[in-house]
């Protein structure tokens, strides 16, 4: 009996062109006004623009460069002013034994009336104002606090060239986990459909008395475990949407495919060595690590500067008023000068504070040794990687040629009966098996060499163009929302963002 069977590619085909055929469908649902698939650039501007963890670094950092400011503040000019407005009431009820004898005891009312001649409340309003004028002329802990506040700001700028660097990266891995996921679904559709046509092949054989029923259940478990294998290849193509949704805040209908031709070569430079050295010279969060180490040391030197001395100049003057019945005119004063103050005993305060933050600094110096480890270790592998990919690549290709030729062989020996059923199953198993691995090895070398370039700290805009140079355009990945509705779109809304 004759047995037909559809190359993987046609099985492709068909499924892409099925995915076009609802994209009106599916516009109409998300209120989408174009049909132009979404590029690994475009997607990737967009989580430049809307990513929080990006937006946080770069907050962090604008607040670092005010607290700069602050204590820079401390050793600029300082100008203050003063004012105070009062009701007062004062009272007087002494008196003296010379005004006693002067009187000769001919006050009214005995020594009552002498009394009350000496009683007398004063009742006025004053008022004052004071202005006070200082400039710092040595101040050692302000001026360390200063140089503490400027290796902040270096160490807040590699922290936030290695989250650009990483959202790049995270953007990147999302969005060819998704053609990943794609390229093994269509493999895992056309195997399904591959198998259930030699299912009822065999269903057919049995009828007529050609084969045994065990033939039929082979034929029934192996589709069993091909669906399968495409419910799951369908759930991860739908999570992968939502990674990428989740770094960009928005939803994507479609996306470029990558394209077959893509070069799988070692990128420059070749040697493993030369990639190291990149890294330790570029490398955002190694120059991070040694920026920590710099400001736990000014932290040491900050708490060493409060045993000096602080010097500075000021200039005050004041000037009060008051309409008191006793009093008349006004008073003020001013003064120039210089003044100066040392601390001669805190209580083993700062001698603690310089301990602890030499240990601190200890700490720091230990961090950044293991992240330089860290990352000669990891451009190492990672470059290891990418030339073992290269050759994995070209295996699986062989590999898809070979267990190609194997089942078809295979297949023409079950015609003539050299072959049973569970080896035609065996071989179309192993054959859908070689073509997922190879969609699996193509997109391992995408992402590997994007994470070498990111240790070594040359991931940027650049590298992502080049990229996007390889996508399709006419091919496309649909996600297919299975009846989602307005839930779906419901849950991917994260709100705005915070207002300044």
């Amino acid at each position: 009996m004759s047995y037909k069977h559809d190359s993987f590619s046609n099985g492709r085909a068909r499924t892409l062109a099925r995915r076009r055929a609802v994209l009106p469908l599916l516009m109409t649902m998300l209120l989408a006004g174009q049909a132009q698939a979404a590029d690994l650039l475009t997607i990737t501007r967009d989580a430049l623009e809307n990513d929080a963890d990006l937006a946080a670094a770069r907050a962090r950092l604008s607040s670092t460069q005010a607290g700069r400011d602050v204590v820079r503040g401390s050793l600029l000019p300082q100008i203050s002013a003063s004012a105070q407005a009062a009701h007062n009431r004062t009272y007087d009820s002494q008196s003296s034994s010379s005004s006693l004898e002067g009187l000769g005891g001919s006050a009214p009312g005995g020594l009552e009336g002498l009394s009350s001649l000496f009683e007398e409340d004063d009742v006025y309003n004053s008022a004052s104002i004071g202005l006070e004028a200082t400039q710092s002329l040595y101040d050692a802990v302000s001026s360390r606090e200063v140089t503490q506040a400027e290796r902040e700001i270096d160490q807040e700028a590699f922290s936030l060239a290695a989250s650009e660097q990483q959202l790049l990266s995270d953007v990147a891995n999302a969005y060819f986990e998704i053609l990943r996921a794609n390229d093994i679904l269509a493999a895992r559709e056309a195997q399904e459909r591959a198998i259930e046509r030699q299912l009822e092949q065999v269903r057919e054989q049995f009828e007529v008395g050609l084969v045994a029923i065990t033939d039929v259940e082979e034929a029934v478990a192996s589709f069993d475990q091909a669906r399968a294998d495409r419910i799951a290849a369908q759930s991860d193509l739908q999570v992968s949407f939502e990674a990428l949704e989740r770094l960009t805040g928005q939803r994507y209908d479609s996306i470029e495919s990558l394209s077959e031709d893509m070069p799988v070569e070692v990128p420059a430079p070749v040697e493993r060595d030369a990639w190291v050295e990149l890294a330790l010279a570029n490398s955002p969060v190694l120059k991070g690590a040694q920026a920590g180490v710099e400001v736990s040391r000014s932290a040491v030197e900050v708490a060493r500067a409060a045993r000096l001395p602080v010097l500075e100049a000021f200039a005050s003057y004041d000037y009060g008023d008051s309409d008191s019945e006793t009093l008349s005119g006004y008073d003020s004063s001013s003064q120039v000068g210089v003044r100066a103050s040392m601390p001669l005993y805190t209580g083993g305060t700062t001698s603690s504070q310089i301990r602890q933050n030499t240990y601190d600094l200890e700490a720091s110096q230990y961090d950044a040794e293991a992240q330089r480890r860290d990352t000669i270790q990891q451009v190492r592998s990672l470059f290891t990687r990418v030339q073992n990919d290269v050759a994995t690549v070209e295996a699986r290709r062989q590999a898809v040629v070979s267990t190609r030729s194997a089942l078809e062989a295979t297949r023409s020996g079950y015609e003539v009966g050299t072959r049973n059923i569970v080896d035609v199953l065996n071989a179309e198993q192993n054959f859908y098996d070689a073509v997922s691995a190879l969609a699996e090895a193509r997109y391992d070398f995408v992402l590997d060499r994007l994470a070498l370039r990111q240790q070594a700290g040359t991931l940027d805009a650049e590298v992502i163009r080049v990229l996007n140079t390889q996508l399709k355009a006419d091919e496309q990945v649909f996600l297919e929302l299975n009846g989602a509705g307005d839930a779906y779109g419901d849950a991917m809304d994260i709100g705005e963002p915070p207002s300044r």
